[in-house]
Parts: structure tokens; C-alpha cells; sequence
């Protein structure tokens, strides 16, 4: 199977890949997704991303907030960019957002980056005054 070249991937959007040591967006919302085709389209197939060092802050004391996020998708014609997912994941740093937010915002954004054939995010969020939270959800609902 040929491999695509550094232009070809060029030439289907991918602008943060190869493009060196960049800052995190400073928000979810002005963070980018990108997507490429996947070379195996017909086959059904699995592909994990596993973050161990998510953080973000609490919404109510502004507190960080640690979370090891599992992505687990099934890619039907498209597949996210790792290198643009690790942007994306870095801009929630400085947000003040709720568990349950995050993790069905992950999912909503990875399923309009690259509609997968099914989707789950998982977020195990570190203990805080003795209760660890866990957060599911999978696409389609």
C-alpha cells in the first residue's frame, strides 16, 4: 500500500501536523480538530487514544482538575489528526468546566471533526474530598 506524502497530507488540511512546538488554543472553542481520510475505509476497526495528563479547573473554585481521558472511535471515512487532538485536549486547561461537560463535549466535537461509525470518551477524573468521578459517553446515544 503506497504511503500519502507530506503534500498530499498537506492538501487535505492538515495544518497543525509538522508544524513544531505550538501552544494549546487558549479555549476549546478556538481549538481545531483535523481529520484525514482513512486508508481503510471499509474495514471496521478501532483506534484508542488514551491522555493520562488532562487538567482542567474546577468551575465553581477554580481549582485544576486532573483526568485520565480514554478516546476509543471507530473511524468510517475519516481519522483524527493526533497531533491536533493533543491541541485540543491542551485548550481545556484554563477552562472552568464540569466533568460531565467535558467528556460529552470531546464527543460532540470528535463526532463532527470525523462522524465515526461509533464513538466512546471516557474521562476518570483524579479524587477530591474522597470521591473519584467517572464519565462515560458514547455516540451514537
Amino acid at each position: 500500500m503506497k504511503r500519502p506524502s507530506r503534500r498530499t497530507l498537506a492538501a487535505h488540511g492538515l495544518t497543525l501536523l509538522g508544524g513544531g512546538t505550538q501552544p494549546p488554543p487558549p479555549s476549546p472553542d478556538q481549538a481545531r480538530l483535523e481529520a484525514f481520510h482513512n486508508p481503510s475505509p471499509r474495514r471496521a476497526y478501532q483506534i484508542t487514544f488514551d491522555c493520562p495528563e488532562f487538567t482542567s479547573l474546577c468551575p465553581v473554585t477554580g481549582q485544576p482538575d486532573f483526568a485520565h481521558i480514554a478516546i476509543d472511535y471507530w473511524p468510517r471515512r475519516y481519522c483524527v489528526e493526533s497531533k491536533s487532538l493533543k491541541l485540543y485536549l491542551g485548550s481545556f486547561r484554563n477552562q472552568g468546566c464540569f466533568a460531565e461537560t467535558i467528556v460529552n463535549r470531546i464527543l460532540d466535537d470528535l463526532v463532527a471533526c470525523c462522524q465515526p461509525r461509533r464513538a466512546t470518551v471516557t474521562g476518570h477524573f483524579t479524587a477530591r474530598g474522597g470521591i473519584a468521578l467517572v464519565v462515560t459517553a458514547t455516540h451514537p446515544a
